[in-house]
């Protein structure tokens, strides 16, 4: 009976070992630091419906022991509950951390795009920045139904989408992107702009086509309203706008090559046939020469009053133009930038 006794206190005393073992184990297996990256974050980008494969993938060069980060996903139900998105993981986090930010620390992503010209040009861009592909972004900026049932044309699309920072989450679909956009194209355009909109008797579509060639024609923010207010004294005259970026842009269009650079243009370009030629036809060009800043939209709808009905760079302070209210004026303000455009060599 005495050794009975002892066979049972030496397997219960084994058995306590083995589950000490065990829970010691389990523990570190959750709770001791399993990162292996030296910097403070490292960002994970999990697709929509990856798989768990996937994610080891990533993960993997991330750790320092891959089996008990699988074996803890395991046990939290991670493996069959995987969630897309920009997942930020810190230096020293044990293995339930790591699971825990994966599952529920979806991060937004700053996106931020400029004056586009093209479509292509804009999808190319925020497809760097989120999940969606450049195919997909195209055909949902250009589906004629959305665009005809949101007043937009094929033409004046582009003007939907306003130069700024915005934040997303990187795994964010073309027309999650597209609808997010609509919506700060509408809040964008208030009762006060709108009512100055309607004060100079342009359509929405209208002045921010007109802030797309201020703002190809100006990089100078204070300078804008001042070109706005020359080409809306053209448009009360019935003047041609003649603006010399609307003709590069009519080339642009019709090459199909937006990264063409056209530094000077010449008298022969003016004769080119495209409704966006503002030297042959009159009026504010039918859309958007680039999508303008909404300083530039700002300049268009609260223009500087003045006289002026000419300008041309200023080569004496580059950035700036100087600005005239006669022709002849203008043409002695021309002849100067001619000429240093002859001694530069600037011949196209």
């Amino acid at each position: 009976m005495s050794n009975l006794k002892k066979v049972i206190w030496a397997i219960a005393l084994l058995g306590l070992i083995i589950c000490g073992i065990l829970a010691y184990n389990i523990y570190n297996a959750i709770f001791t630091p399993n990162t292996a990256f030296n910097n403070e974050t490292a960002y994970v980008y999990i697709p929509t419906n990856a798989k768990f494969t996937e994610v080891k993938s990533q993960i993997e060069p991330l750790v320092k022991n891959i089996n008990t980060f699988d074996a803890v996903a395991q046990r939290k139900g991670y493996t069959t509950n995987i969630k897309p998105g920009k997942y930020a993981l810190k230096k020293g986090m044990n293995n339930n951390d790591l699971i825990n930010s994966l599952r529920s620390g979806n991060i937004p992503v700053k996106v931020t795009f400029n004056n586009q010209e093209s479509f292509n040009d804009l999808a190319r861009r925020i497809s760097q920045q989120i999940e969606a592909d450049s195919v997909s972004l195209v055909k949902t900026f250009t589906d004629e139904k959305f665009l005809s049932e949101n007043g937009f044309s094929s033409e004046t699309a582009l003007g939907m989408y306003l130069p700024n920072t915005y934040e997303f989450f990187w795994n964010t679909d073309a027309n999650s992107f597209r609808e997010r956009m609509l919506k700060e194209y509408q809040r964008f355009w208030n009762t006060n702009r709108t009512n100055k909109a309607e004060e100079l008797n342009l359509s929405k579509n209208q002045v921010i086509s007109l802030a797309s060639i201020v703002q190809k024609e100006t990089v100078k923010v204070d300078e804008r309203p001042r070109v706005a207010g020359v080409y809306l004294n053209r448009l009360s005259k019935g003047m041609l706008l003649q603006a010399d970026p609307t003709v590069i842009y009519a080339i642009k269009k019709e090459t199909g090559n937006y990264d063409t650079i056209i530094k000077r243009v010449l008298y022969r370009d003016l004769e080119i046939v495209s409704p966006y030629n503002t030297y042959k036809v009159a009026g504010i060009p039918p859309g958007p020469i680039c999508m303008p800043d909404i300083s530039s939209i700002d300049a268009v709808l609260n223009p500087e009053k003045h006289n002026y009905f000419y300008f041309v760079a200023n080569v004496e302070n580059f950035g700036y133009h100087t600005f005239a209210q006669s022709l002849s004026q203008h043409n002695r303000n021309k002849q100067q930038y001619v000429r240093w455009l002859n001694q530069n060599k600037i011949n196209r």
